[in-house]
């Protein structure tokens, strides 16, 4: 119970108010350029959308969205945690909300036709996914999930012995697959890979960044000469780590450094010029977190 209080205590008023931004863009994506041309989102959004066209009129997208994503989120927060849980259930409510108020209240017509995009199935499509892709990634960023796949995909993926991105993949290959027989038509669900690709390129860009950082990792045996030059080139030298040459056992020391994308070519200048045979090994970052004292 204590443990439980810690977390709860732990929330951030900040993340509820860009979560429920999240959810609103969110909305925005789907139901004014989706949902009116009967494209699908992917993960349990996408499922929802079916759902809402083939059962009785009442049961509705933000009926669906709420029934089956809530019980997802509760199933897997033993193991996502209860700060998680709470964000994503949260996220999800916005975001069911606010497609009722466009779908059913506001004067927005999305009966046939996007009201931005028209019958543009291809503009519907891309913009779609990169609205909803901004929110799924703001949420993602500030501690939660919009769509139950990302639950189901941690809790059942390993099990089953394949990979988180797999089991997405899988999930909406057999969601868009399903789509195309109940519709008798595959020209909506082929737009909607579209959808889910710029969607998930979205979700990367805001996670990560647009322009991500890099881990360079520098073999040499003159790391004191490069740090010093790179010190007076971006004032940072990086970390240093003693290493042995796995076949020559020679005493070599690793540099540890993280740059921009517009540093790369000159770490490898600075390197290579002091030191030609040194081995660069160059890996994406996803984020860079410096403790207070160093800000």
């Amino acid at each position: 119970m204590l443990k439980i209080k810690e977390q709860l205590n732990g929330l951030n008023p900040l993340n509820f108010i860009v979560l429920a931004v999240a959810g609103i863009i969110n909305a925005f994506g789907v139901t004014l350029f989706l949902f009116p041309v009967k494209l699908y989102d992917s993960g349990v959004s996408g499922l929802s959308m079916l759902l809402d066209q083939i059962t009785p009129a009442f049961l509705t997208l933000p009926f669906f969205l709420v029934a089956i994503n809530f019980p997802v989120f509760l199933l897997g927060m033993k193991k996502q945690g209860i700060a998680f849980t709470v964000y994503s259930v949260f996220t999800i409510f916005i975001y069911a909300l606010t497609s009722f108020l466009i779908t059913n209240v506001l004067p927005i017509d999305v009966e046939f036709v996007s009201p931005l995009a028209g019958e543009d199935l291809l503009l519907c499509a891309i913009f779609g996914g990169a609205v909803s892709g901004v929110g799924s990634g703001l949420t993602i960023r500030f501690g939660g999930a919009i769509d139950g796949i990302d639950v189901l995909s941690v809790m059942f993926a390993k099990k089953i012995g394949i990979s988180i991105g797999s089991f997405n993949m899988i999930f909406n290959a057999v969601l868009y697959t399903v789509c195309g027989i109940v519709i008798h038509s595959w020209i909506l669900p082929l737009y909607s890979i579209v959808t889910y690709f710029i969607g998930s390129k979205t979700v990367d860009y805001i996670v990560e960044g647009f322009d991500r950082s890099k881990c360079a990792m520098i073999v040499t045996v003159k790391a004191e000469e490069i740090t010093a030059a790179m010190q007076n080139s971006f004032s940072s030298s990086g970390t240093i780590v003693k290493a042995t040459g796995g076949y020559s056992h020679e005493e070599k020391e690793i540099i540890y450094f993280i740059v921009n994308s517009f540093q790369i070519n000159k770490v490898k200048q600075i390197v290579h010029e002091i030191d030609a045979s040194a081995f660069i090994s160059l890996h994406d970052v996803s984020d860079v977190i410096k403790s207070p004292e160093n800000h």
